[in-house]
């Protein structure tokens, strides 16, 4: 979450520190990136381990949803980017071998990872 200190904010601050200055700029919307859990921070979200967790770093399931319910009260709409397309190989915190299927909601074979990224590929068709 972005604030002005040098360290990872929380839903809390941005609620109270953030949020106001989007309101009073006059936004309709703002756009929650990287919000999904993962093990790296370097990976700034994008190797997700949970496509079904925010991530704890950032605080409490119920402060983000104080802090979404708070934008909602002041007509702002929020946007949260989810990541599909690449998440982390490490089974232990990952999907990527959940329940014993490695296939599960990835690509089996040659496209199950993704080389320049180093996680895995996603198989959307797997969603039906």
């Amino acid at each position: 979450m972005a604030q002005d200190a040098e360290k990872v904010g929380t839903y809390t601050e941005f609620k109270n520190k953030v949020l106001p200055r989007i309101v009073n700029d006059g936004y309709n919307a703002i756009q929650i990136m990287a919000i999904q859990e993962h093990p790296y921070y370097g990976s700034f979200g994008y190797h997700v381990s949970s496509f079904f967790a925010p991530s704890s770093r950032f605080g409490t399931p119920e402060e983000l949803k104080e802090l979404i319910d708070e934008a909602h009260n002041n007509r702002i709409a929020v946007i949260m980017d989810i990541v599909h397309s690449h998440a982390v190989k490490n089974e232990i915190e990952g999907l990527g071998n959940l329940a014993g299927d490695p296939n599960q909601y990835f690509y089996p074979g040659q496209c199950r990872e993704h080389p320049a990224w180093d996680s895995l590929c996603f198989d959307y068709g797997k969603m039906k």
